[in-house]
């Protein structure tokens, strides 16, 4: 009888024990699935899913255009000497980019600007990093004449050059059957821009904001959270996580004395030669831009961690410590998506034999 008393009063107290554990953990369940409730609720009131593509109601999209645009957009001969196409500086293999601060146009030169990713571009409010041209459409126009990017002398010139190529005449009455004469610039540039139209990459984020909590990791969460707090989603909010909106860089400290930029570049001022447009540019979208280095409009910085550091500098006016630079980083990689299989083969017809 003697050993009864202390064995009972041990099994007692590891009863209790072993209760206050379970309600602990219960508490701290209750607690992170409320801060994931939380969490998520505030995400999906700033942020949105990618839709399968972009859609226009003024261009509306067809497996035809899509097809043609994808030839257009890999051939050579859309440059004045057969060196670059489309593909050549937004490389699909490389999430849209070709990570480098310049890319090199057709004749060797380099362009003023880095190419931004043609991933998920048409849903931006306007192209290029000083918004000059209004959509996908226009933008596709745009590098093919430019004398530094693919330097084709003229519309016409680039007409006549593609209505010498057979296949393409067949092509372009399948994707404008209504058109009396389908071959024309304008359905060059429709062409590209539909294909563009759907180079879209769901990321694990977008599974979140449809609501599986699950697509996050812990630490991904918690740089979200951090991204929202600091004050990130003041330009990176919406689709596109950005793209939605033009923004001084450096709205507290003159962006060339954190980049160290070697050019000087004023941004939408060289468009409009207003002073109150100095240094501004379209707030990138942040979609896959783990992959889409160098960063900003100059290419002027590699590391992503110190692209942060640095936005949090020029924008926010917060030096952002190690845990939340680390943080944010984490969660932008859940951005991240995969680029389709079947849009980085280059057409049968442009493999040279």
């Amino acid at each position: 009888m003697k050993t009864i008393f202390p064995i009972t009063f041990f099994a007692c107290i590891l009863f209790v024990a072993c209760n206050q554990t379970d309600k602990t953990v219960e508490t701290q369940g209750a607690a992170n699935t409320q801060f994931d409730k939380e969490l998520m609720l505030k995400a999906q009131g700033l942020f949105q899913p990618l839709p399968a593509r972009a859609e226009s109601p003024d261009y509306p999209i067809t497996a035809e255009k899509v097809a043609l645009g994808k030839m257009l957009y890999y051939d050579t001969r859309l440059s004045k000497t057969g060196n670059n196409s489309c593909n050549s500086c937004h490389n699909l293999a490389t999430y849209g980019v070709d990570n480098l601060p310049f890319s090199k146009g057709d004749a060797g030169k380099f362009g003023g600007r880095n190419s931004p990713t043609v991933l998920n571009a048409a849903f931006n409010v306007a192209q290029f990093w000083d918004g000059r041209a209004k959509d996908v459409e226009e933008q596709a126009g745009g590098p093919i004449l430019n004398p530094v990017e693919m330097a084709i002398p003229s519309k016409e010139h680039l007409e006549k050059k593609l209505k010498g190529v057979k296949e393409y005449a067949d092509l372009f009455k399948a994707a404008f059957p209504s058109d009396k004469n389908p071959l024309t610039y304008q359905n060059i540039q429709n062409s590209i821009a539909s294909f563009e139209r759907t180079l879209v990459t769901p990321a694990p984020f977008d599974k979140y904001l449809s609501g599986d909590s699950a697509a996050l990791s812990a630490d991904q969460k918690e740089g979200l959270k951090t991204f929202m707090d600091v004050g990130c989603i003041q330009c990176h909010i919406g689709v596109g996580v950005g793209g939605a909106l033009f923004q001084k860089f450096g709205l507290y400290v003159d962006y060339r004395t954190l980049t160290h930029s070697t050019t000087n570049d004023e941004g939408k001022k060289k468009l409009t030669n207003q002073e109150s447009d100095k240094d501004v540019f379209k707030a990138s979208s942040l979609r896959n831009v783990e992959k889409t280095f160098p960063y900003f409009h100059d290419g002027s910085v590699s590391d992503l961690k110190q692209a942060v550091v640095i936005m949090g500098k020029a924008q926010l006016n917060k030096d952002l410590t190690d845990t939340e630079v680390s943080k944010i980083v984490s969660f932008l990689n859940s951005l991240t998506g995969s680029v389709a299989d079947d849009v980085k083969i280059v057409p049968a017809m442009l493999v040279k034999k």
